[in-house]
């Protein structure tokens, strides 16, 4: 049975449902940061009902209008995609009276398809990643991968509009899926809540963390999946100067094949330097950005990155980045200005896999060890970055502009 907040009253307004998978405590990815603060705008622009998967969102700090669906029990111990389309159709029945329906991600986008077909609205998709440009999925779900892939396909096809989070992030869709007119698809930018993401002066969650805030450090944040690249990031380490610290914020890995990869990498290094901390666990936000303000560099070695809103949360941080100039994130991160990014030929069957790994693991290292060796010009990226992210990522703009595509496909009244 599914569990809905406190339904939020109807004033009149438009009425808009947000489909995705993550939300509030249950996020774990860029996406499901995106669509929390994305929600916490559109508020005050429209009666919003958000539509998620997981447990209850009944407590104190849960807002109205948010309704949470567990995995059918009938589909316990299936395929994990055929799950996820389980709840798609509950989530779809759930959007019964709604203006528009928008969906985040392949694990929602079912949802939203048949929504629109089913409610007879308009069905409006952000792309945060393609499933085509993610082959190695097929390890983690199996024959599931091509039930995502399907279900990403015929949303994308028969949406009124796509959002897509950066100017590469569109290229990547109009490759991927020819099919989906270019007129169709409209770049909005992924934001940053610089009021809450902002320098941080405590350091009582890097020493109970076992960081020294005295000492150098390289920071990771992410997943541990194949598209962070965090395996390059933890060769080029081995090149980083001894008294640098690598601090891993890095969980919830995809399959065991990469968690065992990325086991062997950090005990090599454990190895040979001292000041390898890996925190596997998800932390706080709070933490997090105190992390990330501490820390002398911040490193994205990702391979496929749509957009890489952990960059702006570094740059509002105050912190330089060095990062694969791969994806979205030349257009969040300004080289030789806010940071160092790091050119990459990669492969163009899907997988983005450098091919020249040896060479890319250099470059990473080689800007990672320039900006550790000038700490004033890396100071002075930090305090570029945070600029950059307070004037060109604000939220509240990025929820009018997301109105703005919302008016765009609604009929008129």
């Amino acid at each position: 049975m599914r569990n809905v907040a406190e339904t939020a009253p109807d004033d009149g307004r438009l009425r808009i449902d947000l489909l995705t998978r993550e939300y509030p405590p249950e996020v774990y990815g860029g996406a499901g940061v995106h669509v929390e603060y994305l929600a916490r705008e559109l508020r005050r622009l429209a009666d919003l009902r958000v539509h998620c998967f997981g447990s209850p969102r009944t407590g104190p700090d849960d807002p109205a209008g948010v309704t949470a669906y567990p995995e059918p029990v009938e589909l316990a111990g299936a395929n994990p995609a055929l799950r996820t389309m389980g709840v798609d159709l509950a989530m779809a029945a759930g959007c019964a009276g709604t203006d528009l329906v928008h969906s985040h991600t392949w694990y929602a986008n079912l949802a939203g398809h048949v929504a629109k077909l089913l409610h007879g609205v308009p069905h409006v998709v952000t792309v945060h990643s393609l499933e085509p440009l993610r082959p190695w999925k097929a390890e983690q779900l199996g024959g599931g991968y091509a039930l995502s892939s399907w279900s990403e396909r015929t949303a994308l096809g028969a949406a009124d509009a796509v959002i897509a989070v950066s100017a590469g992030m569109k290229r990547d869709l109009l490759a991927a899926y020819p099919e989906v007119p270019a007129e169709r698809v409209r770049v909005v930018h992924n934001g940053i809540d610089t009021r809450q993401y902002a320098p941080d002066p405590g350091t009582d969650v890097l020493r109970r963390l076992g960081v020294d805030p005295d000492r150098p450090s390289v920071t990771y944040v992410g997943r541990v999946t194949r598209q962070k690249g965090l395996p390059y990031l933890l060769r080029a380490a081995r090149s980083l100067p001894p008294e640098t610290q690598l601090v891993l914020l890095a969980g919830a890995p995809d399959t065991a094949e990469i968690a065992a990869e990325v086991e062997s990498l950090v005990a090599e290094l454990r190895a040979t330097r001292d000041g390898v901390v890996w925190v596997a666990e998800m932390l706080p936000k709070h933490e997090v950005i105190q992390v990330l303000s501490h820390t002398t560099v911040f490193a994205c070695p990702s391979i496929y990155e749509p957009m890489g809103i952990v960059n702006l949360e570094a740059m509002a941080c105050e912190t330089a980045v060095v990062a694969t100039a791969t994806g979205g994130i030349p257009e969040v991160v300004t080289d030789g200005e806010t940071g160092l990014l790091v050119g990459i030929e990669q492969a163009n069957d899907g997988t983005g896999t450098p091919l020249a790994p040896e060479r890319f693991v250099a470059d990473l290292a080689a800007a990672l060890n320039t900006l550790l060796a000038d700490p004033d010009r890396t100071a002075a990226f930090g305090r570029a970055g945070r600029s950059r992210a307070v004037e060109h990522f604000s939220w509240d703009a990025i929820a009018d502009r997301t109105m703005g595509v919302y008016r765009s496909v609604l009929p008129l009244t």
